[in-house]
Order: structure tokens, then C-alpha cells, then sequence
């Protein structure tokens, strides 16, 4: 399989990047697109890379933020086939809190209803297509990070901590092993490594590629979460977006050679 990241907060030379994530997959003759950025960039950085959005077989959400799904709606009107999988508790609904204030950070508002012919919501452990998987959180009591990161649903009025149950994983089985696609790891990195393996488990989780949300953690959070990586024992990580620059050099220190960053144009073979 062969993945290149089109949209991410590190820029290639004068190819632009922003605070958003996507990235472009082929597997096994199935080209795939994960998320669509912060905006409209992701389509003119494909472009510029020589991919035609127009050939894209299947779209993935990774999960109901607006840095991940603002470009939704350019792409659903560039490629008139591609369905888009979103996890069955995907709605307009995400908001960040700050002091007493909520401020709306989900999908853009009629998306969901516009172009719902477009889209499928899966429910559980779902087949892609052959070797290609999504899978849930299964691991009780994420709303507690979601407390702890101010993140909250709005459901009849009520706030509601996250529990992340609209996040999802995006798996690929290749040679090496299981290939984990996680955008954001809000229900956190080696949670779902761990979910991964109880999900397979007579596989070897290879890789986890994603942003690890670790960008407004102290030090010493960050080196709790090397240790809980290392005892996973997967071989490759590739991050950036929400991760950060300190946090990253952090982990390349405790974890070695295993750490690998994003950028925009980086492209990976597995």
C-alpha cells in the first residue's frame, strides 16, 4: 500500500499546508481519500501531486471535527460516486469549551442532510473491502478525556463530555502487518493500538499513522505516552497535526527510530 499526506500543518516548500489533516491511499487497486482538511486546500494540493479526486473509490471520515471535515463538500461535488463512511454517531453536534463559553468546532451545519445519499454510517467493526477496515472505540469511559480536553456533544440542550464514539480507525492489512490510520487518536494513541489487537488478534499491529493529539500536554505527559506506546510494541509511527513540534521531539527522544513526522508531499510505502 502506498499513502501520501496531501493536507498537514507542515508546508512543502511553497506547497501550503494548515492546521487540518488528509491523506490519500492506494490499496490493493482501491484509492482512497481520509478526511479532507480544513478547507478547500486539500483539493489543490491533489492537484499539484498529480491525484484526480475524481477517482477516488471510497471517501473516510475519521471523525466529526471541522479540521478533518470542512472539505467534505468540495469533494462530494468534484466526485459524483465515492461514498463517504462516517461512524453511525457522526452528527453536527462537536463543541470546544472555554471558561463558560462553547464554540462550535464540528461539521459545517446541513452538510449531513444535503448530501445524504453520499453517505454511509457503520456501526461496529465494518469491512471496506477486502483487507480494509473501520473499527470503533471499544474502550469504556472516554468521556473522561473528553472532560479533561474541554470537549464536549450537545444533545437536547445538554452538554455532554466526548466519549470520541464518532472516531474511528481506518486499517489496512499488508505484509509487515496491521496498518492503523487514526487522524486525531483523541481516545488516545496506545487505546487504540490495543483495541486493534484485541480486534485481530492473530495479527501484528505494524504501524500507527495519525496525529496523537499532544500538543497541549506537559513533558511528562508526553513521556507517559512513549512509555505506553513502547509497551505496544508496534514498529512505526507517523505523526503530526495535532501532536507538535515539542511533543515530537520528545518522542523521537524516548521512542528512536520507530518516529517518523508528517508533512505535506510525505509519501509512505508499506
Amino acid at each position: 500500500m502506498k499513502a501520501k499526506i496531501i493536507v498537514d500543518n507542515i508546508s512543502d516548500g511553497d506547497i501550503k499546508g494548515e492546521w487540518g489533516l488528509c491523506i490519500y491511499i492506494e490499496y490493493n487497486g482501491k484509492k482512497i481519500l481520509l478526511d479532507t482538511g480544513a478547507s478547500e486546500l486539500f483539493t489543490r494540493n491533489a492537484e499539484i501531486y498529480g491525484i484526480d479526486l475524481n477517482d477516488i473509490d471510497i471517501a473516510v471520515l475519521s471523525h466529526a471535527h471541522s479540521d478533518h471535515a470542512n472539505g467534505m463538500e468540495q469533494f462530494l461535488q468534484i466526485n459524483k460516486n465515492a461514498m463517504f463512511y462516517l461512524q453511525e454517531s457522526v452528527g453536527e453536534n462537536c463543541y470546544a469549551k472555554k471558561f463558560i463559553f462553547h464554540k462550535y468546532i464540528g461539521i459545517h451545519k446541513g452538510i449531513l442532510q444535503k448530501y445524504s445519499d453520499r453517505i454511509i454510517y457503520v456501526n461496529g467493526d465494518y469491512k471496506l473491502c477486502d483487507g480494509v477496515y473501520l473499527i470503533p472505540h471499544k474502550t469504556p469511559e472516554l468521556e473522561k478525556i473528553g472532560q479533561r480536553e474541554n470537549m464536549y456533544i450537545k444533545k437536547d440542550k445538554t452538554w455532554i463530555p466526548d466519549n470520541f464514539s464518532h472516531e474511528q480507525s481506518l486499517v489496512f492489512d499488508t505484509e509487515k502487518g496491521l496498518v492503523i490510520f487514526n487522524s486525531c487518536s483523541h481516545g488516545g494513541a496506545s487505546t487504540i493500538i490495543n483495541e486493534i489487537k484485541a480486534t485481530f488478534p492473530d495479527k501484528h499491529v505494524y504501524a500507527l499513522i495519525g496525529g496523537f493529539h499532544l500538543f497541549n500536554k506537559s513533558d511528562s505527559e508526553v513521556r507517559d505516552f512513549a512509555d505506553k506506546i513502547r509497551k505496544t510494541q508496534v514498529n512505526y509511527l507517523c505523526t503530526g497535526h495535532c501532536t507538535g513540534l515539542r511533543a515530537y521531539d520528545i518522542l523521537q527522544e524516548e521512542l528512536g527510530d520507530i518516529m517518523h513526522s508528517f508533512h505535506v508531499g510525505l509519501s509512505m510505502e508499506f
